[in-house]
């Protein structure tokens, strides 16, 4: 069965996901002679930039959301189809989706990225990631769920399994959302919950490599490092998890931390679509594209974003997981497909550098800017201002904005409500979760 689409004249370009890439490539090619099809398994674009707070309780998830066709509502050329993506078929210049089948002349594949439990099973099954909505408001249900299950317990040992929290991961999203929990414990949850002790509460973040933000400078790592421990957290470095039982997490140096609530953070993959015989990296299992992100031995079709790996001697692991390497990918890529359909020359990626940073928590942050770097204050409004700049959509820039200005004054961080709870049995999540499309 064929997706009811337009005839056109025009060739067709269908975008896979609609990411910061996606969305990219399609706002590039907006009012062109081509016809635009994005394809994503949900019908908004997510900032994920700013998950950890909706997990937190910091934000709402409609405010890190936008819909698709609301960001291309004005543009006649580009379609929206809501569809999970099952398979490729290059031979024929077709892609089999859950709604039908679709041909194409020109493919993009921005899928992004997805959890990367390096083969370990009891972590994939006990522990919780946070790549999407859905999971960050898992997480925050589960969070929510078990301080109220504290209250009901007598002994001391059973609520400090309830309460501690270990974050695996000591990148930007381990490290804000570390900063994020110990806000709420100092802050936020002996309002709430004024019947426990929350001095028995535990926060650990743990990191395989001998520092934090191993991508960015020893500066903002030592810094980072410095205002967690200020805040109480544990930082454990050139350490692992081994394994984790929904119970106790054995780290690798034999340390075993009792907890309800594991945090994966710690790698992430290439979502790969079936059907692509392509190349792919040893680590990360990225789609390995040339310098115009063409997927080698593929006639137009094109990968983007967190799930390609453009190596070169600069970049021997490709461009690093950021919103920037995939937004001026997209536009590059964008270029490149009105070039060849006027057959005239493409234009090779290169990757601009604007810098990376991390937040730690309230006037606590950390910026490596190609020629600055700074941390505190100054970087932590530095980092607010960015992300409000990115955040699609005008109301989501003035909600989140109200939100962060309310939270600074008043110290109360969200609503947190469970509006859905969530069952950690695997097997009841599973039946629960089908109707939680994944790439």
């Amino acid at each position: 069965m064929a997706i009811e689409i337009p005839e056109t004249s025009f060739p067709r370009v269908i975008i896979i996901g609609g990411g910061f890439g996606g969305i990219q490539v399609a706002k590039k090619l907006r009012n062109k002679e081509v016809q635009v099809v994005v394809l994503d398994q949900h019908n908004y674009h997510t900032f994920q930039p700013l998950l950890y707070q909706v997990a937190t309780g910091g934000l709402e998830p409609d405010s890190i959301a936008f819909p698709l066709r609301k960001i291309f509502k004005h543009h006649q050329n580009i379609l929206v189809r809501v569809a999970k993506v099952d398979a490729i078929n290059a031979a024929q210049k077709t892609i089999l989706t859950s709604i039908g089948e679709i041909s194409y002349d020109f493919l993009v594949i921005a899928t992004g990225s997805k959890t990367n439990f390096f083969g370990n099973q009891d972590i994939k099954d006990n522990s919780m990631p946070m790549k999407s909505i859905p999971e960050a408001l898992n997480l925050r249900s589960l969070i929510l769920q078990n301080f109220e299950e504290a209250l009901l317990k007598d002994l001391p040992s059973e609520q400090e399994q309830l309460m501690n929290f270990v974050i695996v991961g000591g990148g930007p999203t381990g490290v804000e959302t570390a900063g994020a929990l110990a806000e709420l414990k100092l802050h936020i949850l002996p309002n709430d919950y004024p019947d426990l002790d929350l001095s028995r509460m535990q926060i650990n973040i743990v990191e395989r490599a001998p520092r934090l933000l191993n991508g960015m400078s020893e500066q903002a790592s030592k810094r980072a490092t410095d205002f967690l421990t200020e805040m109480g957290v544990q930082v454990r470095t050139n350490d692992s998890v081994r394994s984790y039982n929904s119970i106790q997490a054995e780290l690798a140096s034999g340390k075993i931390l009792t907890t309800s609530n594991l945090i994966w953070t710690a790698g992430v993959k290439g979502a790969i679509i079936n059907g692509l015989n392509a190349p792919l990296t040893e680590k990360g299992n990225k789609i390995i594209v040339d310098e115009f992100n063409a997927v080698k031995n593929h006639h137009h079709i094109f990968a983007i974003g967190d799930v390609c790996a453009m190596l070169s001697e600069a970049y021997p692991n490709g461009h690093p997981g950021v919103a920037q390497a995939a937004i001026q990918q997209g536009k590059n890529l964008a270029n490149n497909i009105i070039n060849i359909i006027n057959e005239r020359p493409l234009n090779p990626f290169k990757y601009k550098d604007l810098g990376s940073m991390a937040t730690i928590g309230r006037n606590k942050a950390v910026v490596d800017l190609p020629l600055i770097r700074f941390q505190g204050v100054f970087a932590w409004f530095v980092w607010m201002f960015l992300h409000l700049l990115f955040l699609v959509g005008f109301r989501n820039k003035l909600i989140v904005l109200i939100n962060w200005i309310w939270n600074y004054f008043s110290y109360d961080n969200g609503t947190r409500l469970i509006i859905r709870p969530f069952r950690k049995n695997k097997q009841v999540r599973e039946e629960e979760e089908k109707t939680i499309p994944r790439n």
